[in-house]
Parts: C-alpha cells; sequence; structure tokens
C-alpha cells in the first residue's frame, strides 16, 4: 500500500496483514459484490508469488465464474527476478527458472527436489522468501545441494528491495552465498555453468559464442545459419552412437554416465539410428507401459531368461528367472521361490526399451525419468525376435495377452 499511496487520493483503503491473504481475497469478493470497483495490490507480478492465485481459488470457491457480472483483470507488473537481473547485468539471458524456499505452505521436500533438479538442469535460478527471521536454515541447505552440482566460484546476486528506498546489492560467490545478509526482501540470482562476473556485471551468455566467432561474427566451422547447433537434437543422438561404435566394449550405461544423461535418452539415441548412423551392434525400439503385462507374458517363452536389478552407483544384479516362479497380482510383478521373494511395482512404470546386441536381448522397464526399475535379459533367439516386433510401440501387431503364456 505504501509503494502507491499516491495512487490512493479518494479511495477507500482496507489494510491486511501478513498470513491474512485468504481474508484479503474474501474481503475483496465482498466489496466487489457490493458494486464497488476493486484493486487487489500485490508488489511485484500478482502473479508470481502474489494474489492472483488465491484470488482465482477464492472466487472459483465462491461459485464465480468469468461470465459473472464482476470481471476480473489481472494487471501484469515487474516481479523481483526480473528487477534484480537488470540492477546486475544480464544473468536471465538464457534458461532460469524461479524457486520459494519458504516452506510455510510448500513441504521442503517438495523445494528440495525442485532445487536439486534445477542445480542438475544447469538453470539460472532465482530464489524467492530465502531467509527469514524464524526461517534461517533453508539458504544453507539450498546451498548444499546447489554445491553438489556447481563450482564454488558460481556467481551469485543478493538484491535486497530491487528499485525501492533500501536497495542493496551484493554480488558474491555461491561458496560465500549463505553467510551474507539476505532477508525477506532479497531476491537471490545464482548462475549457471557459464555464467561470469566482470566488472561487477554478472553475464549469462545466450550460447551466440558456439556458433559464432565473437570477434568476427563468422560462423564457426561446421555450423549453419538457422540450423541447429551440431549438438542439437539430431547430431546429440549421432554422437551417442557413434561413441557406442567407437568400442565395442561399450554399453548404454557406460554411455549414460560418460553423456551424463538417463539411460532412456541413450536407448532413444539407438533407436534412431538408421545405415548411415549406426550404433556398433546395437538396436532399440520402444515399449509402451501398456505393453508391460504382454511383455512379462511373453517372456516366459525367451530362452536363457534372467531378471536385471540395477542399483545405485552402477551396481547390477542378474538372477536366472524360472517363469514358473512369476506372477503378476495387484499392478505388481511377484517373484516367488525358496530362495528369492521380490516384487516389482508396474504401475509406475512409464515404458520401456527393447534393446539387442550380438547374441543378447534386454528389455529395460523405465520410470517417467527413464531410469530402468527393472530389466529381462535373454538370448536373442527368434522368440525375443517375434515379441520385439509384436510388443514394440512403433507396431500395430495386437499384444499377446498374459494367459496365453500363463
Amino acid at each position: 500500500i505504501n509503494l502507491v499511496r499516491d495512487l490512493l487520493d479518494g479511495k477507500e483503503v482496507v489494510r491486511k496483514g501478513m498470513t491474512e491473504e485468504i481474508d484479503r481475497c474474501i474481503e475483496a469478493w465482498e466489496q466487489a459484490r457490493q458494486g464497488k470497483t476493486v484493486a487487489l495490490v500485490s508488489s511485484g507480478d500478482i502473479g508470481v508469488y502474489g494474489m492472483a492465485g488465491p484470488t482465482y481459488e477464492t472466487l472459483l470457491n465462491a461459485g464465480w465464474t468469468p461470465q459473472h457480472e464482476i470481471a476480473v483483470e489481472v494487471v501484469p507488473g515487474t516481479t523481483a527476478l526480473n528487477a534484480a537481473a537488470s540492477l546486475v547485468g544480464a544473468p536471465l539471458t538464457h534458461d532460469f527458472c524461479a524457486i520459494s524456499l519458504s516452506d510455510l505452505l510448500t513441504p521442503w521436500p517438495s523445494i528440495a527436489r525442485r532445487l536439486e533438479a534445477a542445480a542438475r538442469g544447469d538453470f539460472v535460478i532465482a530464489l524467492y522468501n530465502p531467509k527469514s527471521g524464524r526461517r534461517t536454515r533453508q539458504i544453507v541447505e539450498a546451498q548444499r545441494i546447489l554445491l553438489r552440482h556447481r563450482a564454488p566460484d558460481t556467481p551469485v546476486a543478493i538484491v535486497k528491495s530491487a528499485y525501492r528506498r533500501k536497495q542493496a546489492i551484493q554480488m558474491v560467490t555461491l561458496a560465500e552465498m549463505a553467510e551474507r545478509k539476505i532477508g525477506m526482501l532479497t531476491t537471490v540470482l545464482i548462475g549457471n555453468g557459464q555464467t561470469f562476473m566482470r566488472h561487477g556485471l554478472m553475464v549469462t551468455p545466450r550460447g551466440y559464442a558456439n556458433k559464432y566467432h565473437p570477434r568476427s561474427g563468422d560462423l564457426l566451422p561446421g555450423e549453419q545459419a538457422g540450423h541447429s547447433l551440431r549438438m542439437g537434437l539430431l547430431e546429440w543422438h549421432a554422437c551417442v552412437r557413434d561413441w557406442l561404435g567407437g568400442d565395442g566394449a561399450r554399453t548404454p550405461r557406460q554411455a549414460a554416465a560418460h553423456f551424463d544423461a538417463p539411460l532412456g535418452e541413450i536407448l532413444a539415441a539407438i533407436a534412431a539410428a538408421d545405415a548411415d548412423s549406426p550404433a556398433g551392434d546395437y538396436r532399440a525400439a520402444p515399449l509402451a507401459a501398456d505393453r508391460i503385462p504382454g511383455l512379462i507374458a511373453a517372456a516366459r517363452g525367451w530362452n536363457g531368461l534372467r531378471l536385471v536389478l540395477p542399483g545405485s552407483g552402477g551396481a547390477r544384479c542378474e538372477l536366472a528367472a524360472d517363469a514358473g516362479d512369476w506372477s503378476l497380482k495387484e499392478q505388481a510383478l511377484r517373484i516367488e521361490s525358496p530362495a528369492l521373494q521380490l516384487e516389482l511395482p508396474l504401475q509406475d512404470l512409464a515404458g520401456g526399451w527393447f534393446l539387442r546386441h550380438g547374441a543378447c536381448g534386454e528389455v529395460y522397464c523405465c520410470d517417467a525419468s527413464g531410469e530402468p526399475v527393472f530389466g529381462l535379459k535373454a538370448k536373442a533367439d527368434p522368440a525375443f525376435e517375434r515379441d520385439w516386433q509384436a510388443l514394440s510401440s512403433h507396431s500395430t501387431a495386437p499384444e499377446r495377452p498374459l494367459e496365453a503364456s500363463a
């Protein structure tokens, strides 16, 4: 309210305090129902960590619809990350994300997962609500998570009250970040792997140096104007296949570790192979999630069947699999024998991949991130080849029902 005092002459002002956001929305709705024109004030951009969301929730719960006689308009503003960025250089000129460290309404595990994903994805990160009088540990935990993926000297800008009377700017590194003065009016901008600091300016390159000479502006060798980089999607897939084909002993799992990519991305690159760009002796085809029960049924007829269980740190367990010990119950594959009891959930599987290499065939059943939950390995005999064709998702052949092999 204080920020727009010069706009308030002749207007009724209803003030509410912190933690009274829903009361504010209800009051605005009640005032509007009395025929008044109401402005619900929110600093920055009302749609970014602002009051637009709670307002719509309140209105919709009250039975309001966009066709109601009371019209609602969201007026955009300048959110803190844009204001802060403009004061410190150009840190947001490539992919970035915003994460609030406030755990008043969001569980900390969700916040931690977002920090981990953003750090691993090399996003420039804007932290909102980084610290308060009572919430002092969250910024320290955020720093710890980010340092697993970012260098300690990664540039960081700490901006308080951008464009306001008490504006203050600190240019530091990720290693120093948590030690500096930070509060609820502070926005913290954390660079990615390419962000640099020079002459007091924080800059994230847009990527032109990957394609053009920085002084002459000429295209770099192998690049074409208007076309993807040499490491665009198709070129990335070709690079994976070249790496696998460069040494017959290399495996898709080793490729995933080498390129720091989910195994599913490596298998997608293999599946895109053709005569001009093979992946060594590997061939792959996708498996749709709804065909996994049919796959389990079909696998009973494979020769030398083994169950493959991936573990952390590259660990891998292979067990001889007697199909007579298998059963499908309550969306789970159960394997019970005198020496083993194992249950593998199927409901969260997002699909999988057939993989053919030399005399072996393998199927990876993966989660939504492309990581395998379990696999089935067998000799690539005619039965495996037949089911590859019948069950791979690009095929129109009908799925074999579970009962056919029970």
